[in-house]
């Protein structure tokens, strides 16, 4: 019996994926495998011709426009079908003080770093996704951050030129993830928030000057402290 996770590329950038047990069945006499059975973490029904697992499928197949750009890695560890459970490795960012959970107060700051408005003048690659972090259920304390390329380190990064911005490593191991299109309104990403739990961060990976509503890619995610799987 093994758990594990499997992610398969299709066409227009879209993805597909599941994550459960695949359960190994042996002949005890010739100690051969004579059988296995996919239990799917996303879906209820398991059978062997599943409609909801047929469903599920191609639901998955929503078209996502991702930019070609550096974005923090992770593992999906758990899908479900709403959600997914990833680890993320460390990454570092660029942050200063924002407006509200879907607002851009705050970006011109952020992108003045890396565009060398920096004390050496040092231009930075950009990255995706731009994200948001309410720190309290108020939002009364809102961050805006940008990524910063994978092999930057925080000591060599040149000092920003003004307060209000911070440079900064993310810790941050698991995380609960709600991903979905089209224009992120604050009410929308409040009810997802409402969907994972209080307090999230919330990821948009898109131009939204160049790109079609209906294939950008938002993510809310929540941080987890001590999740692991059974």
């Amino acid at each position: 019996m093994d758990y594990g996770n499997e992610i398969f590329p299709s066409p227009m950038e879209a993805e597909t994926g599941f994550t459960g047990l695949s359960i190994m069945a042996i002949n005890p006499q010739t100690q051969k495998f004579c059988g296995h059975l996919d239990i799917w973490d996303s879906i209820q029904n398991n059978d062997y011709f599943s409609l909801e697992g047929l469903w599920d499928f191609i639901t998955q197949l929503r078209i996502y426009k991702t930019p070609d750009l550096q974005t923090p890695q992770y593992q999906i560890l758990k899908r479900m079908g709403s959600y997914e459970i990833r680890k993320y490795d460390p990454f570092l960012v660029v942050e200063s003080k924002s407006d509200r959970l879907s607002g851009s107060g705050g970006f011109n700051n952020v992108t003045g770093y890396i565009f060398g408005k920096n004390a050496s003048s040092e231009k930075i690659p950009m990255t995706t996704p731009v994200f948001t972090q309410a720190f309290d259920d108020g939002l009364s304390d809102v961050s805006i951050q940008i990524v910063l390329p994978l092999d930057k380190e925080l000591d060599k990064l040149p000092e920003p030129s003004g307060e209000s911005i911070a440079i900064r490593r993310a810790e941050h191991g698991v995380a609960a993830v709600s991903k979905f299109s089209g224009q992120a309104t604050e009410e929308i990403v409040r009810s997802k928030e409402k969907e994972l739990r209080s307090g999230c961060l919330f990821a948009r990976y898109n131009d939204p000057g160049r790109t079609w509503s209906f294939i950008m890619r938002n993510e809310v995610l929540i941080w987890l402290d001590g999740f692991t799987l059974e």
